[in-house]
């Protein structure tokens, strides 16, 4: 699968529910996490190969592969942590961003099985932002305006380079 650049309005659309976890969907997942693991990602959220579907999956180091079907945050800490992070659709930018330590969310699996998962450091920080992309937000956008205007042009140099 191609991943989907930053500029791509795609990016930046609603994800509308998965209907039915059936095998096509299964399969989509499967292939989105060869893609994620092929570009050396940690999560990849369907909006960013181009399918605006409520959909991500995420594999951070020395963790199993993890699917979510339309999932939604369900609780999170108050306890906020700030660590640099990186986006597949802007490749070589990064920047440090708050969030939530620890979030509760509730999804469903390659099976249809719906569950509730408790999530902190690393991987909570990847869910948020695999989540964030299924609203059409990005990782720049939880920065200051000043800060996000001088990624952009640093990326839009090097994307254009």
């Amino acid at each position: 699968m191609e991943i989907v650049i930053y500029g791509n309005e795609v990016l930046r659309g609603e994800a509308a529910p998965v209907r039915v976890i059936d095998e096509a969907a299964v399969n989509l997942a499967h292939d989105m996490l060869e893609t994620m693991i092929a570009g050396k990602g940690i999560g990849l959220a369907a909006p960013q190969v181009g399918i605006l579907k409520r959909l991500f999956v995420v594999q951070i180091p020395d963790d199993i592969p993890r699917v979510f079907f339309n999932p939604r945050i369900v609780e999170q800490s108050e306890e906020t942590v700030k660590y640099e992070e990186g986006c597949m659709s802007l490749p070589g930018i990064y920047a440090d961003v708050v969030r939530p330590a620890a979030v509760r969310v509730h999804a469903w699996n390659e099976k249809g099985k719906a569950f509730t998962f408790d999530a902190e450091d690393l991987l909570a920080r990847v869910i948020q932002h695999e989540l964030d992309h299924l609203r059409g937000v990005m990782f720049i956008d939880h920065l200051s305006e000043l800060k996000r205007k001088r990624i952009l042009k640093v990326w839009e140099e090097k994307f254009r380079a």
